[in-house]
This record gives C-alpha cells, sequence and structure tokens, in this order.
C-alpha cells in the first residue's frame, strides 16, 4: 500500500509542476511574444497533465491548462478596450501524425468531407461587421474577452472596412501575420538599434498589433488571412461554400484549400504543403482540418477548450 501511495503523491506532484510550467509556457507565448518551450514540446506535457487529471479528478480544475486557452489579454491600462466574444474563441487541438489524424476521424460521422487549410502562423483576430460595417477587431484574449485593436486593424489594406450585401451581423475570423520580407526588413532595423530580435514572424506579428502608435504599426506592413465565418442566417451549409461567399464579398481568404474524402487525400495535402509553403511570402506551421458540413459542426460540438469538428497538424519545428 505504501508503493500505491507514493506514485499516487508522485504523480500528483508531477501534475502540479505541469500545471505551472505551462501557465509559464502560456505566458511567454501570449504576453511575453517570446516562447522558450516547443509547440510539440508543449503538447506533450498538455496530454500528460490530461491523464493525470483524468486518472485523479480533484485536480482538474476551471483554471488548468486543460480547461482553457491560453490569454493575450493586455493589462486594462494598456489602452486597449476589452470586448466579450459573442462567440467563444477556442483552440484547436494538435496532432503530429496520420495516426492521430485517423483516431479523430474515427470519432467523425461517416463519409463526412474534411475541409483541409494551411496554418497560418500568426495572431489569431475577430473582426465584427455591423450593418456591412467593420465595427470591432478582438484578439483571442483568454476565449472569452479579447482586445479590441481596431485602430491597428484599420492599417492592414486587404480587410474591408465596408462590405455591401452582408447580414446585419456578420463574423470572421483569421491569423494577422508579418511577411517574412517585413519580418526580415524589421529585424534587420533592430539590429541596428541593438534592440532584440524577434524570434519569428509570429512573435512580431503580435508585438506589432499591441502597439499604441497606429502609424508605426501602418510602417511595418501587417496582412492577413481569414479563413472561419460566424453569424446568423448565413448562406452556405458547409463551411467552403461560406468560405468562398466571403471571397466574393472581397475577403482576403486563402486559396489554398481542399475538400477531401478520406484520410488518403487530407495526406496527400500534408506532404504537399510541407514543401510548398516554403515558397509562401507568410509563414505557416501546418495544416487544419473541418469537418466542411455546417450541421455536423454543431452536432459535434465542443469540449472545454476545443471544437471536436476541427484538429490541426503541425509541421516540425524550423528555426
Amino acid at each position: 500500500m505504501k508503493d500505491l501511495f507514493d506514485i499516487e503523491n508522485n504523480e500528483r506532484t508531477e501534475a502540479a509542476e505541469l500545471r505551472a510550467e505551462l501557465e509559464q509556457a502560456n505566458y511567454e507565448y501570449y504576453v511575453l511574444n517570446s516562447p522558450r518551450l516547443s509547440d510539440r514540446d508543449f503538447d506533450f506535457k498538455l496530454k500528460r497533465l490530461q491523464a493525470l487529471e483524468d486518472r485523479y479528478p480533484d485536480l482538474k480544475t476551471a483554471d488548468s491548462p486543460t480547461q482553457k486557452v491560453g490569454s493575450d489579454l493586455s493589462k486594462k491600462a494598456s489602452g486597449f478596450e476589452q470586448v466579450a466574444h459573442r462567440y467563444p474563441m477556442l483552440s484547436l487541438a494538435n496532432s503530429y501524425s496520420r495516426e492521430e489524424i485517423e483516431d479523430w476521424v474515427r470519432h467523425l460521422p461517416e463519409e463526412v468531407e474534411i475541409v483541409a487549410e494551411l496554418k497560418y502562423d500568426g495572431l489569431s483576430i475577430s473582426l465584427h461587421y455591423e450593418h456591412g460595417r467593420l465595427a470591432r477587431a478582438l484578439t483571442r484574449g483568454d476565449g472569452v474577452r479579447g482586445d479590441d485593436v481596431l485602430r491597428n486593424i484599420l492599417t492592414i489594406r486587404s480587410i474591408p472596412t465596408y462590405v455591401q450585401g452582408l447580414p446585419d451581423y456578420y463574423e470572421i475570423r483569421g491569423e494577422v501575420l508579418l511577411p517574412w520580407e517585413a519580418f526580415e526588413r524589421l529585424n534587420k532595423e533592430r539590429e541596428e538599434q541593438e534592440e532584440p530580435l524577434f524570434a519569428n514572424p509570429r512573435n512580431a506579428a503580435s508585438g506589432t498589433l499591441k502597439l499604441l502608435n497606429a502609424s508605426e504599426v501602418a510602417r511595418r506592413g501587417l496582412t492577413c488571412r481569414l479563413y472561419h465565418v460566424l453569424g446568423e442566417g448565413l448562406q452556405g451549409q458547409t463551411h467552403a461554400e461560406r468560405l468562398e461567399q466571403a471571397k466574393e464579398w472581397g475577403f482576403p481568404v486563402s486559396e489554398h484549400m481542399q475538400v477531401c474524402q478520406s484520410v488518403d487525400e487530407v495526406m496527400s495535402f500534408i506532404e504537399r504543403w510541407d514543401t510548398e509553403r516554403k515558397n509562401l511570402p507568410v509563414a505557416t506551421d501546418g495544416i487544419v482540418l473541418k469537418v466542411n458540413s455546417i450541421a455536423v459542426q454543431q452536432e459535434l460540438g465542443f469540449t472545454a477548450k476545443t471544437p471536436r469538428w476541427a484538429i490541426a497538424y503541425k509541421f516540425p519545428a524550423e528555426k
């Protein structure tokens, strides 16, 4: 019995240490824009913590890293208004192998279509249009509330400020990105001024979007890719149809997506873009897979922090 008691104590201690490490990693990633833990290591530790919480349910609390998304909310005195999301802004579960994708597909209805898209490596943004006009631009924040960075989003020329024909309320989400060319120029400037360099375009985009000087934001040259539509009374019964409609309205939607009928087609898409992405003007770090049918998405629903109808496949990390 003593051995079992020791094992439980050791595992509870391990869970506490994992929780502290993951909370610190989230802070470094979302707030400091200077992550030290790789995505793969983060996910491995998160799955281990999940397993321990399943074994000892009293360890699972609402503020555990397994139950909430990482937060990039600015301090209230930052100058950005914090606004509640109309729809929670969750994160995606990650996968790293065909086996993990196959396991995800096994939990879906049979013969469901899957949309494969590029996973852009930037800062998540949610654009709110009211009566056709861009009214708010919210970061993910803590998934419940986000910073309204509208004044900086208005510097991105590819994002329309008014669209005729939109529903009274229309929300479209995506990633704010700093193109490779602009990233290299910015780091060269920082090097000349003996300032710390940004580790990657994602960190640079995040730091740029939270600046209070909109003219400096405009000078750096952010861009955007949008990939998810929300609202009521929308036309189109599939994810692909709604993105096609968004593209016709002039939103910067990626052209690199494919409706797949099998895991083989998904893996072929992944293998092709693992190579071709190196020729893109912006950073990508994987592929996102989504159930195409909106009705099936609604049927599958969500966990505490991720949709069950979507998953990300992460490419091996690069420097």
